[in-house]
């Protein structure tokens, strides 16, 4: 590096850039910018340190890091890309803080008597990413059957939300509650339970997921309309999904025994959990409620056939009744005209 004519010295250039004289000597430590030093050793800077440390002064500005920054000057990464990393560690700097703030509302605005329990239930939610992992968890331990990653990633999309950007108090509630809920150890065992007895029973889980998924989405305009579980096409498509893989056919019967193998998933805490879903999404369209209204409508069928068969028998009882009623009638009756005949 040329001397003198061509340098500059750390005063000159603290005075062209805004920079102290400090911060440049702390910067040359670091090795952001290079110098040379004179025969009276003082530090000399060639012009490109002007434009180097402007750069340098912009970045921080930004916020950006010193490591960061000089991977842009060295061009291991482009100023874009530093840029919109910066952005992104930032949008979750920030959705952490919306998520204390909403948690704070909510406990701010939970009544005197609630107002403890409530504190508790979000302190142990502090992030909402963090309450997603234990979701996520909790899916990947009760779904001990063999199912392919691409299935049970796309499953946990529908069944565990992402935490809002900015959350509502009531939302991270839901969310803190939903954490809570699969905490339950005995509900987590009979998900298990069910799943292990399925393994036996179902030769193709991917393929039963998969035709599930069909019979949900159809039910999704009953779901939206509040329309009651009913027998019908969207029915028929959930039992045929169950026969094709546990080697039976859509008979009573059969309808039957799906029924109590799906009583797991219509126990009374996960219709809670799918309510709680619908809480943090903010719409009814879940999975779960799908799933649901497809299982209350396979009790239903099973409850009306069977009403059905309980009132044909009475039917039958009747008829026959009538018809001994009516036999005795006429026998009476010719008995009556034989004595008739015979006085």
């Amino acid at each position: 590096m040329p001397l003198r004519d061509e340098t500059l010295a750390i005063g000159e250039l603290a005075r062209l850039t805004g920079v102290s004289v400090r911060t440049i000597r702390f910067y040359c430590d670091e090795g952001i910018v290079e110098s040379v030093r004179s025969t009276g050793g003082h530090r000399r800077f060639d012009r490109a340190a002007v434009e180097r440390l402007g750069l340098v002064r912009r970045l921080r500005g930004l916020g950006l890091g010193l490591t960061a920054i000089t991977g842009v000057l060295d061009g291991e990464r482009s100023l874009a890309e530093a840029v919109a990393a910066e952005r992104a560690e930032l949008d979750v700097r920030l959705a952490d803080l919306a998520w204390r703030r909403a948690s704070l509302r909510a406990v701010e605005e939970a009544g005197p008597a609630e107002r403890a329990a409530r504190l508790e239930l979000l302190a142990a939610v502090e992030r909402g990413p963090l309450g997603r992992d234990v979701l996520v968890g909790f899916w990947r331990r009760t779904m001990v059957a063999p199912v392919s990653e691409p299935m049970f990633v796309s499953f946990v999309a529908m069944a565990v939300p992402e935490p809002p950007v900015d959350p509502t108090p009531p939302q991270v509630v839901a969310y803190a509650e939903l954490v809570a809920l699969v905490g339950d150890r005995s509900l987590s065992r009979g998900l298990v339970d069910r799943a292990r007895a399925n393994v036996k029973l179902i030769s193709d889980e991917d393929a039963l997921m998969s035709g599930v998924g069909e019979a949900c989405a159809l039910a999704e305009p009953m779901v939206l309309t509040g329309e009651p579980p009913r027998e019908g096409p969207e029915l028929d498509r959930f039992v045929a999904a169950h026969a094709s893989v546990r080697g039976g056919r859509d008979t009573p019967a059969f309808r039957r025994e799906l029924l109590e193998s799906v009583a797991a998933d219509r126990d009374p805490r996960m219709r809670r959990y799918w309510r709680l879903v619908g809480e943090v999404i903010g719409g009814p369209l879940t999975l779960g409620a799908t799933h649901l209204w497809l299982t209350d409508s396979l009790q239903r069928s099973i409850t009306a056939r069977a009403d059905g068969s309980r009132a044909d028998r009475l039917d039958e009882v009747r008829l026959r009744g009538r018809a001994g009623a009516g036999r005795g009638g006429q026998g009476a009756a010719v008995g009556e005209d034989d004595g008739e005949g015979g006085r």
